[in-house]
């Protein structure tokens, strides 16, 4: 019997490589839900081609031009998760990957009702993993990252003891400034920082990546998942990207997982449970002049001068719902950066001051129970940073 398979964000890289790797093996999966925001052309060509039961279009004016062009099509097009319809049946696999706090609800839900979870929305569990972890654990349902640095730690923590861990460390390439002269970033333009020199990845993550807010957010993760102290996580600048995840253990030993940058490959193990040949989605280049074996694998210090987001690892723990709050700011000056309101080099100074906020600690202490709640404070997160950006613009 083929497998149910739900994927969120599919017009997303994550979900495009993930249908590449379900149409491949399509004897074994059939696509029950897809869900994007609006990629119109995108949309329609995985209708025809996947067929899904449903599919779940987050804007209204693409919604309504959807529906219109496959006003005929059996495919149900519709605007919100509702899986008290009874259109909505279980999933065998489900892949959560629409970006930003956007992605947390659907994830909650489709959660609700799937048996496995493979979770590359960093935001939903920075911001809800407590609420996630608790509808798995009452729904019996397995959640497994999927981004290669938490998938790379989730396997390296296999048959080991927590207490046996000393540090672990998130490597990240450095982006396309590593090496550009610091005096030069303040005039960066958006379209540069999203040539990530060796990942193909969507806008706002190859920002967060050329920031390095990427790993801010990617150490908030891994401390949710793992239930390790959040000082036990170090980010170093490992130019290659082909080791993703070291653990240093109290014995003296270090262990490391070194694989090509494809998402394919913590992806597809995550799908087959570790039990397929990769060779069937992704070619190796061993012949090639871009051999990932036998190169130099360099390891750097991360330079706070270039990357102030650092800083910033100190106030992760803060409060219960700093996260959140960092979180949200972020997608804000994301959004303001791709639009060329405000430069490059002034995320960190925008997030102090929200953090410094007279009402700050009001929400951070905040500890929230539902999604609403959740919303709430990352709501207020936003109106104050774009306060913070309208009134220098205005000064």
């Amino acid at each position: 019997m083929k497998k149910n398979v739900s994927i969120l964000g599919s017009t997303g890289s994550i979900g495009v490589n993930s249908l590449k790797i379900f149409s491949r093996k399509n004897k074994l999966f059939k696509i029950n839900i897809l869900a994007a925001n609006k990629n119109y052309k995108l949309i329609c060509k995985q209708i025809n081609q996947f067929k899904p039961k449903i599919f779940i279009i987050n804007d209204s004016k693409v919604l309504e031009k959807v529906k219109k062009k496959f006003k005929n099509n059996k495919v149900k097009i519709i605007k919100d998760i509702d899986i008290r319809k009874n259109y909505f049946k279980n999933s065998d696999i489900t892949i959560a990957a629409i970006p930003g706090i956007a992605g947390l609800k659907p994830t909650v839900e489709l959660t609700k009702i799937s048996k496995k979870i493979l979770i590359a929305n960093k935001e939903s569990i920075i911001c809800g993993w407590n609420l996630i972890k608790k509808i798995a654990l009452q729904h019996n349902t397995k959640i497994i990252p999927i981004d290669s640095e938490h998938f790379s730690i989730m396997k390296l923590l296999e048959n080991q003891k927590k207490n046996d861990v000393k540090k672990i460390y998130l490597t990240a390439s450095g982006g396309p400034f590593l090496n550009l002269n610091i005096s030069k970033l303040k005039d960066v333009k958006p379209h540069e920082a999203i040539k990530h020199p060796k990942w193909k990845m969507g806008k706002k993550i190859s920002i967060d990546s050329a920031s390095l807010m990427n790993k801010i957010l990617e150490v908030i993760e891994a401390h949710k998942l793992f239930e390790i102290d959040i000082k036990k996580f170090e980010i170093v600048i490992h130019p290659e990207s082909l080791i993703h995840a070291i653990i240093e253990f109290k014995n003296g030993l270090y262990k490391f997982i070194y694989h090509e940058t494809s998402m394919l490959i913590p992806l597809a193990n995550a799908i087959f449970d570790n039990t397929i040949d990769i060779d069937d989605f992704l070619k190796p280049k061993l012949n090639s002049k871009r051999s990932i074996f036998f190169q130099s694998l360099n390891f750097l210090k991360v330079d706070k001068k270039r990357f102030p987001i650092i800083n910033l690892k100190s106030r992760l723990n803060e409060h219960h719902s700093s996260p959140i709050i960092i979180n949200a700011v972020n997608e804000i000056l994301v959004d303001q950066y791709i639009h060329k309101r405000i430069p490059f080099t002034s995320f960190y100074k925008y997030i102090l001051k929200v953090l410094n906020h007279r009402n700050y600690n009001k929400y951070a202490i905040k500890e929230p129970k539902s999604i609403s709640q959740i919303l709430e404070i990352d709501q207020w997160s936003r109106k104050v940073v774009y306060k913070k950006i309208l009134t220098k613009k205005n000064a």
